[in-house]
């Protein structure tokens, strides 16, 4: 009875990791938050914004070109009419997945790890989206028709076909983006106030006034935003797992061997949350060590989101392996070729590398002092999104080079306009996610005060 007492007690002692560093207060995490958008930017900052301009110029040239010349400057051809274009769309919704899953799931399960990183994941998400919403709507060819895709009728009662999967990816990712815009604006209004308050010129008072939507920090003001907060966790939570299911039953619907299974709902959203996550700790790393955040955005938030990507990464490698299963155990020859095709066609070598990247590389964070080492967090995971990039290629070009006739067969090769667009595309994303860190406040400010001790009203009682 002595030892259980005993190990009670030791279990009492035992306190969780503190989630900010130092001796920060209130005032001091303020501080150092809104200085962040009220100070030039560093030299890296600009350099990089400069870089990330360059890469839009790029996409804006070759969407242009694009819609001058048509599809047939890419590397489509006959069978493969889906090219980089999907590929690039089904990874920049992946990569949003994490911003939502951060936000709203963890806060459903009042995990406070997430108050650190939950902000620039959830502009991740924003900027993600937009990125994805470019593809569908050039790679239909006829972009000034692009309206077609939604559910409106017009002048030429051409209705909108609801049995097309553009137009179910119209709705699931509208949906999303919509939803998480609103579910970051809401949580940004507090410190909008805050910087309201803090503005030392006119523009910027009157800016994050109209921002801050009269905000006064009364208690009437934390009601309603905590019950609009938690609305919309709730509704951004089934997105989570409904959009990129919706995106993965735009290839399961088909009869094409290699597409047409059932497991691509749940495979795609293990995969998505595995790119999210990569992209997460890809972007807190460098924001980090530059603004000098290491003891808001600690080692302990890297080590869970590892622990994340290792969970994610293997659950994705079960469903590369159940994938030969069923198509051995389906004793379909098409399907069976289908796969044997993947891992050694003429496909191979991207197959190999999306099995490196995504099973092996997050294997390594079965180790701490692997998931403690900075340097190897990141190279991980960015290793983790090339590979996410190559599931996408291979799901989408091995199989249709390899259909039911082989006298359909063809090799696909990318041209230089398959390439400029998806480097275009980090160009968008990054000259948004830079002009974010430069204007907002890139951790949320109230809810990081949430999560100290000093929040706690018992706070320096002996008990």
């Amino acid at each position: 009875m002595s030892d259980t007492n005993k190990n009670i007690e030791q279990m009492n002692d035992i306190q969780e990791a503190p989630l900010v560093l130092g001796n920060h207060t209130f005032g001091s995490i303020t501080e150092k938050i809104s200085s962040i958008t009220e100070t030039p930017p560093p030299k890296g900052w600009w350099l990089a914004f400069l870089f990330s301009l360059s890469l839009l110029g790029l996409l804006q040239v070759s969407i242009l070109y694009l819609i001058w010349e048509g599809t047939g400057i890419w590397g489509l051809n006959n069978p493969i009419g889906w090219g980089w274009a999907i590929v690039n769309f089904v990874f920049w919704v992946g990569i949003g997945h994490a911003g939502t899953l951060i936000s709203a799931v963890l806060f459903l399960f009042r995990q406070k790890w997430r108050t650190a990183i939950n902000r620039f994941a959830e502009a991740m998400t924003i900027f993600a989206v937009m990125c994805a919403l470019i593809f569908p709507g050039i790679h239909i060819g006829r972009v000034w028709v692009a309206y077609y895709m939604f559910p409106i009728p017009n002048s030429m009662l051409m209705w909108p076909n609801f049995r097309s999967p553009l137009l179910w990816d119209v709705f699931a990712v509208g949906t999303y983006f919509t939803v998480s815009l609103l579910f970051w604006y809401v949580g940004l209004i507090p410190d909008f106030a805050t910087l309201r308050d803090r503005a030392k010129t006119k523009v910027r008072k009157v800016v994050y006034g109209i921002l801050a939507l009269g905000w006064r920090s009364s208690n009437r003001h934390w009601q309603n935003y905590e019950q609009a907060y938690l609305m919309l966790a709730g509704l951004s939570t089934p997105l989570v797992l409904s959009v990129h299911s919706i995106v993965s039953t735009d290839f399961a619907i088909s009869l094409l061997p290699g597409w047409h299974t059932t497991i691509f709902p749940p495979y795609f959203v293990a995969g998505a949350i595995f790119s999210g996550f990569a992209m997460v700790i890809t972007l807190a790393i460098p924001v980090r060590y530059i603004y000098g955040l290491e003891s808001i955005i600690t080692m302990g938030h890297l080590d869970k989101m590892a622990k994340i990507m290792l969970v994610t990464g293997s659950m994705v490698g079960y469903a590369y392996s159940m994938e030969f299963f069923i198509a051995w155990y389906s004793n379909n020859t098409y399907e069976s070729f289908a796969f044997v095709n993947r891992a050694f066609g003429p496909y191979a070598w991207a197959y190999w590398i999306m099995i490196s990247c995504n099973v092996i590389v997050p294997q390594l964070f079965w180790s701490k002092k692997l998931r403690n080492s900075i340097p190897v967090l990141f190279i991980a995971s960015i290793f983790a999104n090339i590979g996410m990039w190559f599931e996408r290629f291979v799901i989408v070009i091995s199989s249709l080079s390899r259909d039911y006739l082989p006298s359909n067969w063809d090799y696909y090769s990318p041209t230089i306009w398959d390439v400029t667009l998806f480097l275009g595309s980090f160009g968008l994303f990054f000259t948004l996610f830079l002009l974010f860190l430069r204007f907002m406040p890139m951790i949320a400010i109230s809810e990081v005060k949430g999560v100290m001790p000093e929040a706690d009203p018992h706070h320096g009682e002996k008990h």
